[in-house]
């Protein structure tokens, strides 16, 4: 069920050109011409500029460009995702809220968008700079009918759809450095994704996918240690972007190539984040315990895991932290 107010913004973008009258969206609306006044009152608050004439009406002459739970579903292009928005201004952790939320039976593709986390975490509890302004600071509810094992594949696939994002917008081609990092041909981190879940033993109770994107950064934003490792996408393409605007073109993607993946299985994404992995058929160095040795990163496994094929012609499975994805192969 759509909001008051939503459904008011979709009358009022419907007469863009044209004014509609206070009467004609009461009866439309089922309440009276003060709620509507109210209600329009509220939407300036958002930042819609809104015109009014005595005898014609309403109509919008311009939309906002900061983040709201309106603002972000009115030009959404989703049939389920981002249905449901929770917006704050400022936040511990969009993951935290999210984690509430699904406890509160919110429901799937919900998201939660903040404009600013105070503590924002990347995988191994790693902080994550997220000031006002400066990015994408997302969680995103998900009820998949899947197995816990599976859920490291709706990691992969929300890279693939940030990747496919922002090659859209920005003319650039990223690369995922497996499994959750975006990066760029200097080899620096643009964006994160962390996936946590609650399951039971055979099936998924909810997903909680969080993704923090740097949008309009400057190398000055960070504390040295971070200029090193970190980029934004004003950094690489010299023009600031529509936070708005890019998250509303995630949400579609994700939704299109989720869609695909419940009803076709992994081989679609498996494909999508080869063509974008981070020194696909390249030598990589691989740590086992006290000594490296090198492989040629061979591609993804069916589960997702990653697979190098040794020297010896083997194809071997890898997971998590027995890569040094850095250091300079011989």
């Amino acid at each position: 069920m759509q909001s008051t107010r939503n459904q008011l913004i979709q009358l009022l973008a419907k007469n863009k050109e044209d004014y509609i009258s206070g009467q004609a969206l009461s009866e439309e609306l089922n309440i009276s011409r003060s709620a509507i006044w109210k209600h329009m009152k509220e939407l300036e608050k958002d930042g819609y500029e809104i015109e009014a004439k005595s005898k014609r009406g309403y109509r919008i002459v311009s939309y906002p460009e900061k983040i709201s739970e309106n603002t972000v579903r009115w030009g959404l292009e989703t049939k389920w995702l981002g249905k449901n928005v929770i917006h704050r201004e400022v936040t511990s952790s969009t993951q935290i809220i999210a984690h509430n939320a699904a406890k509160e039976h919110k429901g799937h593709g919900t998201i939660v968008i903040a404009d600013e986390q105070t503590s924002g975490r990347g995988r191994m509890n790693r902080d994550w700079h997220s000031k006002k302004g400066d990015g994408m600071w997302m969680s995103m509810i998900l009820q998949p009918s899947l197995p816990p094992y599976l859920a490291p594949q709706l990691t992969l696939l929300t890279a693939v759809a940030l990747a496919e994002t922002i090659e859209e917008l920005t003319g650039l081609t990223p690369s995922i450095k497996w499994p959750n990092d975006i990066l760029f041909d200097n080899e620096k981190k643009c964006a994160g994704i962390l996936t946590e879940l609650q399951a039971e033993q055979d099936q998924i109770q909810y997903v909680i996918i969080g993704v923090g994107l740097n949008i309009n950064q400057e190398s000055k934003d960070w504390p040295e240690e971070v200029q090193q490792r970190a980029t934004s996408l004003q950094i690489e393409t010299g023009k600031q972007w529509s936070i708005k605007q890019i998250m509303q073109h995630f949400l579609k993607h994700f939704e299109i190539l989720y869609d695909t993946y419940m009803q076709q299985g992994f081989l679609a994404v498996k494909t999508k984040w080869e063509a974008y992995g981070f020194k696909m058929g390249e030598r990589i160095t691989i740590r086992q315990l006290d000594r490296h040795r090198q492989a040629v990163f061979y591609g993804l496994a069916d589960d997702g895991a990653l697979l190098i094929k040794n020297d010896n012609g083997s194809v071997e499975r890898l997971y998590s932290g027995e890569i040094d994805w850095f250091h300079k192969a011989d």
